[in-house]
């Protein structure tokens, strides 16, 4: 499907998200023809910007981020680009923006077609689904409202967004985006796991041992002391980009590839996801903050951060399911600021099995979906001119040369809004199990802080603190990558 008319209106279009991710990934979509000549783009924001200092910003991000373009089609690209000073709680601005739209509709014969994006603080989220509601923002074309994490902070306000969102548009025209599932290794887990015999039939849990998931930064909180303050690792993370990425590899297999299909295979599984008590989180979980390095500041010295804070700046922990390919399997998550290396990888575990080699080493499967993309398996094999045993490994790994191939995942996302594929976005039936999974394990850990037990230190360049070490259900378990 090419040239889709449509008049794009992103509220928060003066900040870092629209310039480092949305503008470049527009001008993909643009390059290849997916949009074109029927669309508009209205950004919004309370900065005094004009149109044309607007569309400097514009053709300077997709300079930025591109080695070899064509300077006329990006003036051309930029020349659909319009600002709309603007102030989200003020009524006025919303119908000087249902002005603007209705003109740049008539204009680019974008058939009533209008895509809302929400890159911005999320507090203000529900006050622009009310206002694009009463102010009748809407088209007489389609609809749709893409809205960035976190939505809400805990599964009473999501609930309240939820509503205030819902009285705007209906679930299906709602896309909660996840950029995680844009990237190219999380898309590949479906068909890793559905179109190889040999991953599938062992895909279970009689052959699998547990499953490891991993999102380490490098760096700080830096000057994200105060959002983080009011997330922590737990929110910022693992309600989000660990859980989509579980259910994938959790999810019994759908019936078929359509969002539908995708979707209702994910709440089956999600039914049965189990909640963690008290003793759970005890045994299965752990919590840290980074102190001090020989050039960096600790966690409770950076700037906006309460000296006395219990926020966690790594968090670790088990997730279970009683229906599934994995039911019962142990699926183990952490993340973290200021560990050892940026990187986010899962590592599947396969159960030792009895043997003739008693040094037998279980057989891994391992996806680093960044810094690089790659797909390992870790297999025995015998030593050269002994009797022995050593580790092999058999790689699936991009080229230099498809690494440049591969799309940000902005832009398959944004893709995937214009043509109305919901596949790889967050539906509210699974994003209310995540916040109530979430929600008990921080019920947990502030009970956990009246009882004087607070947030482990660790040392930055790490893997966590310590305690991350003690949460497998079999002792003699551990983390693959270390």
């Amino acid at each position: 499907m090419n040239n889709i008319p449509v008049v794009l209106i992103l509220f928060g279009g003066s900040g870092d998200l629209a310039h480092r991710k949305l503008y470049p990934a527009l001008y993909n979509l643009y390059h290849k023809n997916l949009i074109h000549d029927h669309f508009g783009v209205i950004a919004t924001a309370r900065r005094p910007w004009s149109h044309d200092y607007l569309r400097q910003q514009v053709t300077q991000a997709v300079f930025e981020n591109n080695d070899d373009v064509d300077e006329q089609e990006v003036k051309e690209f930029a020349s659909h680009f319009y600002y709309q000073s603007h102030d989200v709680t003020h009524v006025d601005h919303y119908i000087a923006l249902k002005d603007l739209a209705s003109e740049l509709d008539e204009k680019y014969q974008a058939q009533g077609n209008r895509i809302f994006y929400m890159a911005m603080a999320p507090r203000f989220f529900g006050t622009i689904a009310t206002h694009i509601h009463d102010q009748n923002l809407t088209g007489s074309g389609f609809n749709r409202l893409v809205v960035e994490k976190p939505f809400g902070r805990d599964l009473k306000s999501a609930e309240e967004l939820n509503k205030e969102i819902r009285a705007s548009f209906d679930e299906d025209s709602i896309y909660r985006i996840d950029h995680y599932l844009g990237k190219e290794m999380v898309q590949n887990i479906m068909p890793l796991r559905m179109t190889n015999p040999i991953v599938k039939n062992i895909w279970n849990n009689n052959f699998v041992q547990n499953v490891q998931v991993t999102l380490a930064e490098s760096l700080g909180v830096g000057t994200r002391g105060g959002y983080y303050e009011t997330s922590g690792a737990l929110r910022d993370m693992v309600q989000n980009h660990i859980f989509q990425i579980i259910t994938l590899l959790a999810m019994p297999e759908p019936e078929n590839l359509t969002a539908d299909a995708i979707h209702k295979a994910k709440q089956d599984l999600l039914a049965s996801l189990q909640i963690p008590g008290l003793d759970d989180i005890k045994k299965h979980f752990a919590r840290g903050q980074y102190c001090a390095g020989a050039t960096t500041p600790a966690y409770l010295e950076e700037d906006q951060v309460d000296p006395n804070s219990t926020v966690e700046t790594f968090a670790a922990g088990q997730v279970k399911f009683n229906a599934g390919p994995l039911a019962g399997v142990p699926i183990y998550f952490r993340t973290g600021k200021e560990m050892k290396e940026k990187i986010s990888r899962i590592d599947i575990v396969l159960k030792h099995m009895n043997n003739l080699y008693g040094t037998a080493h279980s057989n891994n499967i391992s996806i680093i979906i960044d810094p690089t993309s790659e797909i390992y398996f870790t297999i025995n094999g015998k030593k050269i001119s002994t009797d022995g045993l050593r580790r092999e490994i058999l790689d699936y790994t991009f080229s230099k040369q498809e690494m440049g191939q591969v799309p940000d995942g902005y832009e398959r996302l944004l893709h995937d809004v214009f043509v109305a594929d919901s596949t790889n976005f967050t539906h509210w039936a699974e994003l209310k199990r995540y916040w109530e999974f979430v929600d008990a394990v921080e019920d947990g850990w502030r009970k956990l802080d009246g009882e004087g037990d607070k947030p482990e230190s660790y040392a930055p360049m790490a893997f966590g603190p310590k305690s991350a070490n003690d949460i497998f259900d079999n002792p003699k378990e551990h983390w693959i990558y270390r």
